[in-house]
């Protein structure tokens, strides 16, 4: 796919204002700091603008689609205005559908629910549970872990050139990894689906908050993201794309909303008509206030110019990347080399280090908040760590020494809302704990590793 030719001067590229910049945690060793957050391929923390554009919002809060009061029809307006916002920030086809749903997962999962009859799924096992796990009531066809773009393509034209030509087919794949955050060759991988007679979906979760995503550029049948990881809180997602197989399928949820006319049979059964536009798949209560907060992150970030946004997180990769460039202990996890187009994800193992216990050490003594462990996405980090067991000893011991094999990694990820001291932070604290060690003592409680209070 295509990257964003980033701005040429990033030092007048501030960060977004988000909520939470302020925020200060308490220190194991004494004291408190502000919280770095940098675990935001899991949950980005909300704009500040969309914080207040909900806020500005909530007191017209009604029901949608069901009232004739005033604040009903203007909850209505604002929810159908926020599925045309989100059209418009994919660049969706004319005849696309927008679907509000819960997450990524939820999209997907609903896709799944609408796969036509004997439809044969190709997804490489590289990709995040939300779009590996869905498709399993199909035939499934998983494609090995590609060590490039080009390959990637190669593999997926091997996979297809063997399928039933005349049967449904869909590709499934990620945008940017959640791992690596490594970029995937979408348009190739659309036009190589579509030549062999199959449709694809795009899960957009970790690229659409990172880059702009064209449904007509990249060519896809279908997008999912997650309001979460676009800077939008509230728990809502989106599914974009092709209305035909939607509509043709039962609906997601059987309720009210979904249904255009129900009644009595003679029998005593019932009668449904079905909608047949997004309604179909939206049955209940929606949740106006995600949807909203969707929309305004999409306003928001555009606004502010992805062009500028990719500038200053690529800056942000390099500064973390040179500056542990010197440290050997610490090994950068990648599927298509070093110096692949990424978006602001990257995960990594310390040689002699538990990840948990690394992990933990950089909240409790310096306040920066990462992830550790496979990222739900297992296939793909057992691949990169050529582990095959997850299972981790006591969290002050060493998961590995040096040249040992981990058995799960540390991803740090930022993002709109990240600024350099957290990033600089970070990388002090990576080379003071490979340098020193962790200052406090660490023992596992219910699986997770957290510092030892009990002295």
């Amino acid at each position: 796919m295509s990257v964003v030719t980033p701005a040429a001067d990033v030092s007048v590229c501030a960060p977004l204002p988000v909520l939470g910049r302020d925020v200060t945690v308490p220190l194991v060793t004494g004291g408190e700091v502000t919280y770095a957050a940098l675990d935001y391929a899991a949950s980005a923390p909300a704009l500040q603008r969309v914080w207040d554009d909900v806020a500005a919002y909530a007191p017209y809060y009604g029901s949608v689609h069901r009232g004739a009061g005033y604040l009903s029809q203007l909850s209505t307006d604002l929810f159908e205005n926020s599925r045309r916002t989100v059209a418009e920030f994919l660049d969706c086809r004319a005849d696309d559908q927008v679907v509000f749903t819960r997450s990524t997962t939820d999209s997907l999962n609903l896709l799944a629910s609408a796969l036509p009859a004997g439809c044969q799924v190709f997804v490489f096992e590289t990709e995040h549970h939300a779009s590996l796990l869905p498709w399993r009531e199909a035939r499934v066809t998983y494609l090995d872990a590609p060590d490039s773009p080009r390959r990637a393509v190669e593999t997926l034209e091997r996979a297809l050139a063997g399928r039933d030509p005349h049967g449904p087919a869909l590709v499934c794949v990620t945008g940017a990894s959640n791992v690596t955050g490594e970029l995937w060759p979408v348009r190739e991988l659309a036009a190589a689906a579509h030549a062999h007679g199959a449709r694809i979906v795009l899960d957009a979760a970790q690229l659409a908050p990172h880059h702009p995503v064209s449904v007509r550029d990249l060519d896809v049948d279908w997008v999912a993201f997650s309001g979460h990881k676009l800077y939008a809180p509230f728990g809502s997602g989106v599914l974009a794309g092709r209305p035909d197989w939607l509509r043709a399928a039962e609906p997601y949820l059987a309720g009210g909303g979904a249904s255009r006319k129900v009644g009595r049979r003679a029998d005593g059964g019932v009668d449904v008509e079905w909608h047949e536009g997004a309604a179909r798949h939206e049955a209940g209560s929606p949740n106006v206030i995600g949807a909203y907060a969707i929309a305004s992150a999409c306003k928001a970030l555009t606004e502010a110019g992805f062009g500028t946004l990719v500038a200053r997180e690529q800056y942000l990769i390099r500064r973390v990347r040179e500056a542990l460039a010197g440290v050997p202990e610490v090994r950068f996890l990648s599927l298509f080399g070093e110096d692949a187009p990424r978006v602001g994800v990257l995960s990594f193992v310390v040689g002699g280090w538990n990840s948990s216990h690394f992990a933990a050490a950089l909240s409790a003594e310096y306040g920066i908040g990462v992830r550790d462990g496979l990222f739900c996405a297992h296939p793909l980090v057992r691949t990169l760590l050529g582990a095959e067991a997850q299972a981790q000893g006591e969290c002050g011991a060493p998961e590995a020494a040096p040249g040992e094999k981990s058995l799960n990694a540390i991803r740090v990820s930022f993002g709109a809302g990240t600024p350099d001291e957290h990033v600089d932070r970070f990388v002090t604290a990576v080379k003071e704990l490979v340098r020193d060690g962790a200052r406090w003592t660490y023992h596992t409680v219910d699986g997770r590793c957290v510092p030892d209070t009990s002295a």
